[in-house]
């Protein structure tokens, strides 16, 4: 009788996963059959060829870079400096010093500029900093003078991002769409990631003035994405398409690693706390890939450049406690299954904490050597330039 009971819910949660896994190739996520999951090291050597060029040395955590028309670049410091890359040369003064209170995993974090920043020269801010007495995470907009040698404070666009010693989250982009997008942490309370009326825990979406916009999945919400742990990498496919990372557990539902790497689209609900690794859950994004120890990733960028033809389309993936940049290539036929992935940069030069293509089209990485888990090193931090 036992055995019949239990042949029964084999072939019911068989039937089940069938049912997941022929509506996830139907939707083009991934399916329990797709997800990769790595058990040992990270992955084979990459065999692309490229050169590696120190950019700027010096700096003490480059956490964010905000590319400028005319191919300067604002790269954010987490203890709080904003510098400025002209003509591929750091600039000795900040450009800006931004106040934090403390810089464990918050600081001075992600930047991203205005769209129209030709215009009205604004750029945007995450910072971890004092809110009346109460420490949180927000978005500042500031706008850079005319020769772009100082900034100067215009306000905060979107406060109230819960804050804690980790899982502060950090990144900021503007997506094709011209809106700006938030990753945060779960402030290390996980639950809150699945309450999108908590903007912990979530990729936000926001107009550039702070608003909600009125097309966002969920009414009246600035959450995008949900179940979220640590959000600091992701790059859009195409506009209603992103490849997103995110850190595994360290203990919590005592689990341990398994950071990822996902497809998602509007709405859809990453899944942290309830499934872990390849696991499925309706109406839960499994990944396409995931370790078994923890990397964890930093920023993340889709290669779209021309110099190294062979990286075209794939995703790049900084990483900090394993010290490599990690590709990822993803199938032809479903954007959600891995094709292949490979290691660069392995033990090279360190925790690799921004990847960014630049304007110029060149990929360029930032190392987080002086973030007080790393060798810091009399040259300090670098951005890099990959290129051919």
């Amino acid at each position: 009788m036992r055995a019949s009971r239990l042949l029964l819910s084999s072939l019911v949660v068989l039937a089940l996963c069938a049912s997941a896994c022929r509506k996830s190739q139907a939707q083009g996520t991934a399916s329990p059959e797709d997800c990769i999951r790595v058990e040992d090291d990270w992955g084979a050597d990459g065999t692309v060829p490229f050169d590696v060029e120190v950019v700027a040395e010096g700096l003490e955590v480059p956490w964010g870079i905000a590319w400028l028309p005319g191919g300067d670049a604002l790269v954010t410091e987490r203890p709080g400096r904003v510098r400025l890359l002209k003509g591929g040369v750091l600039q000795p003064t900040p450009v800006a010093t931004v106040r934090i209170t403390r810089a464990d995993e918050g600081g001075l974090l992600g930047i991203a500029a205005h769209p129209d920043f030709a215009t009205h020269r604004q750029f945007y801010v995450y910072v971890t900093t004092d809110a009346g007495g109460r420490e949180e995470n927000r978005i500042e907009r500031w706008t850079l003078s005319e020769d772009r040698t100082t900034a100067t404070f215009d306000r905060v666009i979107f406060g109230g991002i819960p804050s804690a010693t980790y899982h502060d989250g950090g990144r900021l982009r503007f997506g094709p769409d011209g809106m700006l997008y938030a990753g945060t942490g779960d402030a290390r309370d996980p639950d809150r990631s699945q309450d999108v009326n908590d903007p912990a825990g979530k990729l936000l979406r926001l107009t550039p003035e702070g608003q909600v916009p009125q097309d966002n999945p969920f009414p009246s919400s600035p959450a995008y994405l949900t179940g979220i742990r640590n959000l600091q990498g992701w790059d859009w496919k195409d506009a209603n398409t992103l490849y997103v990372t995110d850190h595994g557990p360290s203990g919590e539902t005592m689990r341990r690693g398994h950071d990822e790497v996902s497809l998602a689209r509007p709405g859809a609900n990453l899944g942290w706390p309830g499934i872990y690794a390849c696991e499925t859950r309706e109406g839960q994004v499994t990944p396409s890939l995931t370790f078994g120890d923890a990397m964890p990733p930093g920023g993340a960028a889709l290669y779209t450049g021309t110099a190294i033809p062979e990286w075209r389309g794939s995703l790049f993936i900084g990483t900090l406690r394993s010290q490599h940049l990690h590709r990822v290539e993803f199938s032809a036929d479903n954007p959600a299954r891995v094709a292949r992935h490979e290691v660069y940069l392995r033990d090279t030069y360190g925790r690799l904490r921004e990847v960014s293509m630049g304007s110029d089209g060149h990929l360029y990485v930032t190392t987080s050597n002086c973030d007080g888990r790393g060798d810091c090193g009399p040259r300090k931090d670098l951005i890099l330039r990959l290129k051919r």
